[in-house]
């Protein structure tokens, strides 16, 4: 198709054409990579009975091979600057709807409902690093109906989300994706694969939905506040970590007793514990309530 853009050329020729200004507060970086855009489709393993949700279409490069694998695609954009570029570039793509919005306002459930009969959807986006966050957390807390989302992130995040305990890099973002997904990250993505480049290199990570999260637990929000206060202070044992939480109302008493009755020390940090001890240890504390 004369239209199919991917390589830089092209890209640059539209950019030039509608006179388009990169926003910085939209965190625009457009992929100019072929190969990295059929790694993404084959990581999201789209089929033609697939709806997608593309978070972020830019000028529409990867919305174009996305419509080509998939049934149908969602594609909501934020900068209204976009949505005449799309309308040129998506023009002989039938099966995409284009939704300018802001996507942390968008019901994405109602989408699902409304475009797949409430079926799983599957989310893939070059997510604008500054937001990636709380787009993920916000598609996996709102109970919207995900079988895969496939995500272009900063690499660091990528390693965040990934990671075990006792690294670096573990923390509450590595352990929320854990409880909703498993991570696997697909590519490295450098800096030269994008325009306008990067100052970060850049990873696609695939994050599939569990049916079941691998930990049982019966107050989630609760394991989410003694995970949150374990990090807030990462280099304090995790028995002042929680003791000096604002978010947990336990005394100091109940909380070494939790710890104990955990069977972990009372000087181990919290970087130590894994997704199941967090939740063991919310399941011994949510006791102590009742």
């Amino acid at each position: 198709m004369d239209n199919k853009l991917g390589n830089p050329q092209k890209t640059i020729e539209i950019i030039q054409k509608y006179e388009f200004a990169f926003q910085k507060k939209f965190g625009q970086n457009f992929l100019i990579d072929p190969h990295v855009l059929e790694k993404i489709i084959r990581a999201a393993g789209l089929t033609k009975e697939d709806m997608v949700l593309e978070i972020g279409p830019g000028i529409g490069t990867m919305t174009q091979y996305l419509a080509e694998a998939a049934g149908k695609v969602i594609a909501v954009e934020i900068d209204a600057n976009l949505i005449p570029i799309l309308g040129e570039t998506l023009k002989d793509y039938s099966n995409v709807t284009v939704i300018n919005e802001d996507i942390l306002k968008v019901d994405i459930k109602k989408l699902a409902e409304e475009y797949n009969g409430g079926r799983p959807i599957k989310v893939v986006a070059n997510l604008p690093y500054y937001i990636t966050t709380p787009i993920i957390m916000g598609l996996f807390e709102s109970q919207v109906p995900i079988d895969n989302i496939t995500v272009m992130v900063q690499k660091e995040v990528a390693e965040r989300m990934q990671a075990g305990p006792g690294t670096k890099d573990y923390g509450a973002l590595s352990l929320a994706v854990q409880y909703y997904a498993e991570p696997y990250i697909v590519a490295n993505v450098p800096p030269n694969c994008f325009i306008p480049r990067p100052n970060v290199g850049s990873a696609v990570i695939r994050l599939t939905r569990y049916e079941e999260s691998p930990v049982q637990v019966v107050s989630p929000k609760l394991m989410f506040q003694l995970i949150r206060a374990s990090f807030n202070q990462r280099r304090k044992t995790l028995q002042n970590g929680l003791n000096n939480s604002p978010e947990l109302s336990f005394s100091k008493e109940e909380i070494a007793r939790a710890i104990k009755q955990l069977g972990v020390s009372p000087t181990v940090r919290g970087e130590a514990l894994t997704l199941k001890q967090f939740a063991d240890l919310a399941n011994i504390m949510d006791n102590m309530q009742k």
